[in-house]
């Protein structure tokens, strides 16, 4: 199968890596700006590259859009005047299939978190896979289970709903640490400290429910605790706030 990676970001870079090593062929990364895309291809050992829509390969089995999601509906018609009886596919959780606007269309999206400078394994990460035909759907699953165990078939409309709840486990989730990491600077303390408890978080939920995990004096209903803590933020509203609304909805759950 030969692929063309649209896009040189985090996504793409991680999506690249792991096509390489499921040996897929990768036959151009193109990007706006040529020295990212150049940089992508180094990296990946891919021998062209591209910054203009014109200059894309016509070859490919599957073309995979990985851009920032407000640039998506932008690029559509450019890649649809020249790509038109080509798979063009999107890694976007939040956008749905018909974003773009090729007969043959799809969704390949990689629910994980991605960062170029740290290169995950898409051995076990959740892919969700939707496709205008039944044969295109059958190419993006044979792709997909080349990368990983966890691949899906996942219509728009659900996959809206699925990365809503993923922001919160993961966005939400990732910011409250910042938020603690913040307390933690103005005192002294550094945030490492936090990683065990956060590990260990994770670690129970391959146990049990998320429900049934949940600790702390809001699950306890401990008033004085949390009165307490809310008193001790007090010079930061913001923060005391976000305290109170969470305590009251795990209390309340």
């Amino acid at each position: 199968m030969k692929v063309t990676l649209i896009g040189s970001g985090n996504l793409a870079t991680n999506l690249g890596h792991a096509l390489k090593e499921a040996q897929v062929e990768i036959l151009q990364i193109y990007s706006r700006t040529a020295a990212h895309a150049q940089r992508l291809a180094t990296e990946l050992c891919v021998d062209a590259f591209c910054e203009q829509i014109c200059e894309i390969n016509t070859e490919s089995d599957v073309y995979i859009v990985s851009i920032k999601d407000d640039a998506l509906a932008l690029l559509t018609s450019e890649l649809q005047a020249h790509l038109p009886e080509k798979l063009i596919v999107h890694t976007a959780g939040s956008m749905p299939m018909d974003v773009l606007k090729n007969e043959r269309r799809g969704v390949f999206y990689p629910m994980q978190t991605f960062s170029r400078q740290h290169i995950v394994s898409f051995a076990h990460i959740p892919i969700f896979i939707e496709a205008v035909n039944v044969k295109d759907l059958q190419t993006l699953l044979n792709l997909a289970t080349l990368l990983s165990d966890s691949v899906y078939e996942l219509s728009s409309d659900n996959r809206k709903w699925l990365h809503i709840a993923a922001v919160f486990c993961c966005n939400f989730t990732n910011h409250m640490a910042t938020l603690s990491a913040r307390v933690l600077e103005r005192h002294g303390i550094p945030f490492r400290v936090m990683l065990p408890l956060m590990e260990e978080t994770i670690a129970k939920l391959h146990l049990m429910p998320p429900d049934e995990a949940q600790t702390g004096p809001a699950a306890r209903g401990d008033e004085r605790v949390l009165c307490s803590h809310v008193e001790a933020l007090k010079d930061d509203p913001e923060l005391a706030e976000i305290y109170k609304l969470i305590s009251n909805s795990i209390s309340h759950d």
